[in-house]
């Protein structure tokens, strides 16, 4: 894909999202002022639900066509999150013990003084 490319198809997807956008504002500013019709007019009868009902399920679609399902849309998305993946478990990994890790501190030459004291020796100030 050259520069070109992405650049229109970068364009095109700004272009979508600012339609839906719009759309999402229109949506809000109707809706609004036709439940204060509704209210005003005849407050006992929720006339406005049903407009809202309609275009709220074309707004809907309108969603799913410009971000796909829960934002999947996205071309790349599945290699992100599979990038995503292997990173976390990259890091994962360093966490977990290694089997050079997995030694014992005393095979490593490691000395844990505090450890070593007698418990006579002991005294109230090496508790916490």
């Amino acid at each position: 894909m050259t520069e070109e490319d992405i650049i229109k198809k970068a364009e095109k997807r700004v272009k979508a999202k600012k339609g839906f956008y719009a759309h999402l504002s229109s949506y809000v500013i109707s809706i609004g002022f036709f439940f204060f019709v509704n209210l005003l007019s005849s407050p006992g009868d929720w006339w406005f639900f049903w407009p809202a009902l309609g275009w709220g399920i074309g707004l809907a679609s309108h969603y799913i066509a410009v971000f796909g399902f829960f934002g999947s849309k996205d071309d790349d998305w599945e290699e992100r999150e599979l990038e995503k993946e292997i990173e976390r478990l990259k890091r994962k990994r360093n966490y977990l013990p290694e089997p050079e890790k997995d030694l014992l501190e005393s095979e490593r030459g490691l000395e844990f003084k505090e450890l070593k004291k007698e418990r006579s020796e002991w005294d109230d100030q090496d508790f916490v």
